[in-house]
């Protein structure tokens, strides 16, 4: 059986008869961006109504009511026209980017080029898969659980097991795959997999399998992708999430020089965003290049250059949870992590093997602005798949592709438990509750992923001037139901307060409070065997604070706190937060990583209770600071406080 790493080059291919695919980027939109988002404009009815229900809600929960943006708007119909008109087929549009990628000969781009609505014209850029073929046996052990054949393995280092058999399987989730193509109507793991849509991006139809024109093993990358995901066989293989919804989209083209191109990506995730799906998963990224034409170096693997990456953001910025392979480069020359996965926001995935040991192919980090990347990962060896092209066949692959669907499902179950939370609360939790949170590296990121921890970890949803806080609980065949209660403190954890929980669901507990508050929590329950009593955290207690939900330990319940600053990253602006345990007078500072104040933001008194700085990536002297480690110090008669943020513009 074959086991595919799929390691991707830039190229600048030629189309045909001299024609090479460019992106042409418009100076504007041809419209007024006041008038046009206007909410009674007929341009921003026309954004609108381009969006699914779904997507609209899914918007309002990142973006409030203004979901749309002046990305969102069409290009101008007119300078499509113009384009027509001088023979040029327009390829891809790209709304988000105000661009649309065309074939152009010489003489096309020389009169584009000179168009006054045309600011930019650039070459698509390609990438290629080179494939390492192996054929392996393993046998695993399948005594724990024959349900799952030998996809059992992959999905127990996660967790998955346990919340399948408690019947969370991701139904209710809408997720998009983009590959190189999909045979889900020919492989028996995958044909009654809940397709909602699938498109082209190559040949511009709704056929996603292999047809007329197609190399031969086009679509066999993304039905091992797909199945990982979304297959089910009993007794042979079963998929992560197998209960959620899918769109499919095919943006890679592999006759010939096997290249993907980078206009088909972010076309499918704009496709993908406006059909409202909650989380989007790839195996696709940037490697060695060709040194004859522009190509992207690690320098760009700072989470804003690439069209890619500045797609991937652009859905993460409109409430999706956007997830890629970390790529396979750990031995080659590039090593580092490859786009999509610089992205700010976007979850890069490593590789590990079957005893959690990174894969020595999976893409290392940092990102080039000095994130710990990859994010998080999963299994990326002898990962148990369908082979496409046949009926019932299976095989083993290696490869971060392979670990980025294993995350994507853990993903696809936590948003099950819980629809109504954030993609911001889903990329943080998944964090938090990977192995090896509290001390990150380069290698694994934050550690192998958890969909068991990150269903037992605390959510919140707020609405109406209320928070309420949930927490499931998954031993509800060991815990007695009957005997949660939440004790909660509003007073950084002096005194505590106790409630009985009913259980509000098939999954979680839950209770409010008011919007605004600072809430120190920690659950207690009995076993029904030993009826003894255990704690959840099992010490300390957590923290809701500032939109965030952390881990606190006990010495640090009672006492001033000062806060991880949130976001962080940031590229706009930053909350700090202090308790304050007494009136008393205190300085916080930000400085450089070479020590240099850079900005002083507050040095007075303050009374007792919670307070709130924010920074805006500005210094002392009104200039804006640039990108990189910021360390800020809050100096409270001497005692230091010290943390670190990360500012990118």
């Amino acid at each position: 059986m074959k086991r595919i790493i799929i390691i991707i080059v830039v190229l600048a291919v030629g189309f045909s008869f001299g024609q090479s695919k460019y992106f042409i980027f418009f100076k504007d939109k041809e419209v007024n961006k006041s008038i046009a988002l206007n909410k009674e404009s007929s341009i921003y009815n026309q954004a609108l109504n381009s969006l699914t229900k779904e997507c609209v809600e899914r918007r309002r929960a990142s973006m409030g009511n203004d979901f749309i943006t002046y990305e969102d708007l069409p290009v101008s119909v007119n300078y499509i026209n113009i384009l027509d008109s001088l023979g040029i087929k327009i390829e891809n549009k790209l709304d988000w980017f105000n661009a649309v990628s065309a074939y152009l000969t010489p003489a096309q781009y020389n009169k584009i080029i000179k168009l006054s609505f045309v600011g930019n014209v650039r070459l698509v850029q390609k990438f290629v898969q080179r494939k390492i073929d192996n054929v392996k046996s393993l046998q695993k052990n399948l005594a724990d659980d024959p349900h799952y054949g030998q996809s059992y393995t992959q999905l127990q280092m996660l967790g998955i097991p346990k919340l399948h058999k408690k019947g969370v399987t991701g139904k209710g989730v809408i997720m998009g795959i983009l590959d190189s193509g999909f045979e889900w109507k020919r492989h028996e793991s995958l044909v009654n997999a809940d397709v909602l849509g699938e498109y082209d991006f190559v040949f511009k139809d709704s056929i996603t399998a292999n047809q007329s024109g197609d190399a031969s093993s086009q679509s066999s990358h993304g039905t091992a992708v797909f199945s990982t995901i979304g297959g089910y066989k009993d007794s042979t293989l079963i998929g992560g999430a197998f209960g959620a919804s899918f769109y499919l989209a095919k943006t890679e083209d592999i006759r010939s020089e096997t290249h993907v191109e980078e206009d088909n990506y972010a076309a499918a995730l704009e496709w993908m965003e406006q059909k409202g799906v909650k989380l989007t998963t790839s195996s696709l990224g940037y490697s060695d290049f060709d040194a004859s034409t522009y190509s992207y170096t690690y320098k760009d693997m700072d989470g804003k250059s690439t069209i890619v990456t500045k797609a991937a953001e652009l859905a993460f910025k409109r409430g999706v949870l956007t997830i890629t392979a970390a790529g396979n480069e750990g031995n080659s020359s590039w090593y580092y992590i490859t786009a999509p996965a610089d992205g700010i926001n976007t979850l890069g995935i490593g590789a590990v093997d079957v005893n959690g040991l990174v894969a020595g192919f999976s893409s290392r980090g940092p990102s080039y602005d000095g994130r710990i990347k990859p994010d998080i990962s999963a299994q990326g060896i002898n990962v148990y798949s369908a082979y496409a092209y046949t009926f019932s066949g299976y095989n083993y692959l290696d490869g971060t592709s392979l670990a980025a669907p294993l995350a994507a499902s853990s993903a696809a179950l936590l948003f099950s438990v819980y629809p109504g939370i954030t993609n911001v609360q889903a990329r943080a939790i998944l964090q938090k509750t990977a192995s090896i949170y509290t001390s990150p590296n380069n290698d694994i990121g934050y550690g192998i992923v958890s969909a068991e921890n990150a269903v037992s970890y605390p959510v919140y949803i707020t609405a109406n001037y209320e928070v309420t806080i949930s927490k499931t609980f998954l031993n509800n065949d060991i815990v007695d139901e009957n005997s949660i209660v939440l004790n909660y403190s509003l007073d950084r954890g002096r005194s505590y307060s106790s409630v009985q929980l009913n259980k509000q669901n098939n999954y979680y507990y839950q209770y409010g409070f008011p919007a605004g508050s600072v809430v120190y929590f920690y659950y207690t329950y009995k076993n029904t065997g030993d009826q003894n009593s255990y704690n959840a955290p099992s010490s300390g207690a957590y923290m809701f604070s500032s939109n965030d939900i952390s881990l606190v330990s006990k010495e640090n319940i009672v006492s001033d706190i000062l806060s991880n600053n949130y976001p962080n990253p940031f590229n706009e602006k930053t909350k700090i937060e202090y308790y304050a345990d007494n009136t008393q007078t205190i300085e916080l500072t930000i400085y450089n990583v070479l020590g240099q104040k850079v900005k002083t933001l507050f040095n007075g008194k303050v009374e007792k209770g919670l307070h709130q700085f924010t920074w805006n990536g500005i210094d002392d002297h009104s200039v804006k600071c640039s990108s990189g480690i910021y360390i800020y110090v809050l100096n409270n008669s001497g005692n230091l406080n010290v943390k670190k943020m990360v500012f990118l513009k």
